[in-house]
């Protein structure tokens, strides 16, 4: 096996990585702060779309971990950035919140409900009937289906909610189309967030919590990969899938002196 490049840039999960139901994860302030003391160029990735990159800079701040704004990567920014390549300046309808709409108005789309170029499928807590009817009716009219990401399930204190994925098998039965997803694991969220820090894949270092989703990401992108047992998988699941990670640990903390 070819020897791998030493590690110049870090791209990390956030929830369950950094952090865990609003409460820093022990080792993830040590983490964020080797990384800012020595220069290298690093990311905070996260699948959800709901809330900008100011929005999680704030929630991070609260936390104790300071992660600029320019330092936050998410579905929704991974998403306008493909849309905005593939099709500039056109229109879309949007089931979302504030992060994906945001995203969309900042590349100069234009958001509507008539005869969009798009649907544009995202997280939010309130998934309405109404919505979810008009996009199925949107989609069986031409419009093309977009979805920021696949999880099925997100989590929440009192339990798993049903998230993006599960909602998009939902309009996926109803018209007979299925969507293409932004974020992890495909390698595009990746490869773009890459390039936002100009950062290589030979030299870069993914970590995450979800074998089906960060792993994989980073394993396609061709970067090195880290598991940390500190979120939903389980030393007991890695066996299950057909691919390793390059290194598994137990959390964070353990990675802080490979910066």
């Amino acid at each position: 096996m070819a020897e791998r490049k030493p590690i110049e840039s870090w791209l990390t999960d956030m929830d369950g990585v950094l952090i865990h139901e609003g409460v820093p994860i022990p080792g993830a302030d040590a983490f964020i702060k080797k990384l800012r003391e020595t220069g290298k160029p690093f990311l905070v990735l996260t699948n959800n779309s709901m809330y900008t990159a100011r929005d999680l800079h704030a929630r991070l701040m609260r936390m104790g971990l300071e992660v600029p704004v320019e330092n936050i990567w998410t579905s929704a920014l991974a998403t306008a950035k493909f849309l905005d390549d593939q099709r500039p300046g056109g229109t879309a309808y949007v089931i979302g919140e504030a992060g994906l709409t945001t995203a969309l108005h900042d590349i100069g789309y234009v958001l509507t409900d008539h005869a969009p170029d798009y649907v544009v499928l995202g997280e939010t807590r309130t998934y309405s009937f109404e919505a979810m009817t008009k996009a199925v009716r949107l989609i069986n009219a031409g419009a093309r289906f977009i979805c920021t990401n696949p999880d099925e399930t997100g989590p929440s204190l009192e339990g798993p909610l049903p998230a993006t994925g599960s909602v998009a098998a939902l309009i996926t039965k109803a018209t007979g189309k299925e969507p293409y997803f932004a974020g992890k694991p495909n390698p595009l969220m990746m490869r773009t967030g890459l390039n936002a820090i100009g950062a290589h894949s030979e030299s870069s270092a993914m970590i995450g919590d979800r074998m089906d989703t960060d792993i994989l990401a980073g394993l396609e992108a061709g970067m090195q990969t880290f598991l940390v047992l500190t979120g939903l998988t389980t030393q007991a699941e890695i066996d299950r899938f057909p691919f390793r990670p390059s290194k598994i640990v137990d959390s964070i903390a353990d990675i802080v002196d490979r910066v």
